[in-house]
């Protein structure tokens, strides 16, 4: 696979490009992104499907822009997908050759079914799951994945979408119950095997009311990928939308550039939560594009990554880790502590791996600079895609990391966060072993060490005096009144 791979989406409302690059086997990130509302099926669904010269016009002119700016990134292979508009379009093939003849795209047009595989590839692999239904609400369709064990097992692909529903019902004035007559007709098709109460949402309708959601509720993270909410609490929100005329959509955190479908696609997605019997909903900040790349990174992998993989975790190694040796030997310094103190404030062990990912990445932000690296590395994770984690997961890695040196987690830090970290004291003994670990090993050895944890006495034994780490122990910060002795073995 080439170094540099860029995918370009061409939907019913917008066309969208992203540019990934390799970084290792399985290891990726972004490096562009890039969005034109093209509109391309606008006009279409009121004329046969036929594509109209001007949307046509629109989306040549948006894909010659990303052509350029692929070719600027130096990038060795583009892979050019449309959907439902195109697929609809009896005049599909004119507009393909002129894409080729004018700008040298080959479009890969693709069906449903396809479509919704991508989407479910995407979620399946890039999200904490292992299974629920993803629902992907485009401009003229809609797909549906059922996901199990972290494979797509099924999929649909249905002819509910934005931009269909607004022409042939909202733009008309026409009763929204002729809407939801038309989206239940349609939904018929459904198996009878399609329901969950985990559903994935996908595409920009779901994703902007997940944004609102968390505006709403004054959410502690900025970051859209993995956020959950229960469908029965906002339910209420969501009809809310639906009713509003245009000028109060502002009132409901909805963006200026979602007006004109997220009504319609609000109502779909109603519907189909209603339909599926869903619960609670993830939101997902990947979808088709990503699951184009993965598609091709993973085809030798049923697509799936390798088990227990953790894809941010690799690209922020590949990226930011000066020290992989290091990085090991801290690894299992901090796993070996753990493994003595976790009964005291862990004992079912929830938090074991949380800690050991954040003891993989706790000194990235050295590559940054070296002074406050704890800072740089905690902001690195927090802004990272988060791929593979929950939010609670990214908000405890990155306060643990941020408080790696000698003092326990701040009061004032973790107030914004709280309702996303462990308890406090448990919170503090994480924190405390990371310190821990990286004083142990202040001198590079690396040196094998037994360790005990009994009445209130927390002994290390070595195989040679460890001077600087006796020196920084002594002025870590302790989570519980105890003693620390360090012995050279006999």
């Amino acid at each position: 696979m080439a170094k540099r791979t860029a995918i370009i989406d061409i939907g019913s409302n917008s066309a969208r490009m992203i540019v990934i690059e390799r970084t290792s086997r399985f290891g990726f990130h972004l490096i562009e992104e890039v969005k034109s509302r093209v509109r391309i099926g606008e006009g279409a669904y009121e004329h046969g499907g036929v594509l109209q010269d001007f949307a046509m016009e629109r989306a040549l002119r948006a894909l010659s822009e990303f052509h350029s700016i692929a070719k600027n990134l130096k990038v060795k292979k583009i892979l050019t997908v449309a959907t439902s508009a195109l697929r609809d379009a009896p005049n599909k093939d004119h507009f393909k050759r002129l894409v080729k003849k004018e700008i040298g795209l080959n479009i890969k047009i693709i069906d449903g079914d396809t479509e919704a595989l991508l989407g479910g590839i995407a979620a399946a692999n890039l999200l904490p799951i292992t299974e629920g239904i993803t629902i992907d609400i485009g401009g003229g369709s809609s797909e549906l994945a059922l996901i199990k064990n972290k494979e797509v097992v099924k999929t649909i692909s249905l002819d509910l979408g934005t931009v269909r529903l607004k022409e042939l019902f909202f733009d008309k004035k026409r009763p929204v119950k002729e809407a939801i007559a038309f989206i239940k007709k349609e939904m018929d098709r459904i198996p009878s095997d399609f329901a969950h109460e985990c559903v994935i949402g996908i595409g920009g309708t779901i994703r902007a009311l997940a944004k609102a959601i968390m505006a709403k509720e004054d959410y502690p993270l900025d970051k859209l990928h993995a956020f959950r909410f229960d469908v029965e609490e906002q339910l209420k929100f969501i009809d809310k939308i639906i009713e509003a005329p245009v000028y109060k959509l502002k009132k409901f955190h909805i963006k200026k550039d979602r007006y004109d479908t997220i009504k319609e696609g609000s109502l779909i997605f109603r519907e189909l939560l209603k339909h599926l019997g869903a619960k609670r909903v993830i939101a997902s900040g990947v979808g088709i594009r990503e699951g184009v790349f993965l598609k091709d990174l993973l085809r030798n992998q049923r697509y799936k990554f390798p088990h227990n993989f953790q894809p941010s975790v690799r690209s922020l190694l590949d990226r930011f880790c000066i020290d992989e040796k290091r990085s090991k030997c801290l690894y299992r310094t901090t796993k070996k502590l753990y493994e003595a103190l976790h009964p005291h404030f862990d004992p079912q062990k929830k938090y074991a791996n949380t800690l050991l990912y954040a003891v993989k990445l706790a000194n990235i932000g050295i590559e940054v600079d070296f002074y406050d690296h704890h800072k740089h590395s905690a902001y690195l994770i927090l802004n990272d895609p988060g791929y593979g984690f929950w939010h609670e997961e990214l908000a405890t890695i990155a306060t643990l990391i941020r408080f790696h040196k000698k003092r326990l987690p701040s009061k004032s830090y973790i107030k914004p966060l709280a309702r996303l970290l462990p308890p406090t004291q448990q919170l503090n003994w994480l924190s405390f072993l990371l310190a821990l670990a990286e004083a142990i090993n202040k001198d590079y050895r690396c040196e094998d060490f037994e360790v005990t944890f009994e009445n209130q006495v927390l002994r290390i034994v070595t195989p040679r005096e460890l001077y600087l780490a006796k020196e920084e122990i002594k002025s870590l910060e302790k989570p519980a009144p105890f003693a620390i002795k360090i012995s050279v073995r006999q």
